[in-house]
């Protein structure tokens, strides 16, 4: 990732945390949940890997394409699972815009790794960018607390794995790091 090296450090500690919260959520009670969150500690700890700046570490000329190959079979899986449920199309989304950023980063000569080297299609760029910050903007709006009601809800505190505000807050960090990415290539 291109950019000041403070934001690329707090990318990276926002992803990583992200997918760190993702497994939690892997000890979820529901399976569908379960799928879910295995993709999405995937996508954060993806995120995290690449954002490392690359004054401290350059990945090999091989990472780029092993990045796009394990991208590429999250993208397949993500558009298997969406046949029955459509939400799974996000997921979609953000494998490919993961590996369109492998495949631009292993075809940038490796000056423009260290400088901003207008890697990537422009258009596609702005077509992501349009998509996750439409994105990070509706989960941003579904996070407003709605009115409480006056029933109290009973059955008692969620486990931390079934919370359903914290997994849409991972879901927004995990966009905000992705427009932050687009951006800075």
């Amino acid at each position: 990732m291109h950019g000041p090296v403070s934001i690329a450090w707090l990318l990276v500690a926002l992803c990583a945390l992200t997918g760190a919260y993702c497994l939690l959520r892997m000890r979820s009670g529901v399976e569908e949940q379960r799928r879910a969150a295995g993709g999405e500690a995937l996508m954060g700890f993806g995120m995290a890997a690449m954002a490392v700046p690359a004054a401290v570490f350059t990945p090999p000329r091989w990472a780029w394409p092993v990045y796009a190959a394990v991208f590429g079979a999250a993208a397949l899986r993500a558009l298997w699972a969406a046949r029955g449920a459509p939400h799974h199309l996000h997921h979609l989304v953000g494998s490919a815009a993961m590996v369109y950023m492998a495949v631009a980063m292993a075809a940038a000569p490796p000056a423009a790794h260290h400088g901003h080297g207008g890697t990537g299609v422009p258009l596609l760029t702005g077509a992501l960018l349009l998509y996750f910050t439409g994105y990070v903007l509706l989960s941003g709006a579904r996070l407003v607390p709605a009115p409480a009601s006056a029933g109290g809800g009973g059955g008692g505190p969620a486990a931390w794995g079934d919370r359903p505000e914290l997994a849409r807050a991972c879901r927004l960090s995990m966009g905000i790091g992705m427009v932050a990415m687009l951006l800075a290539m």
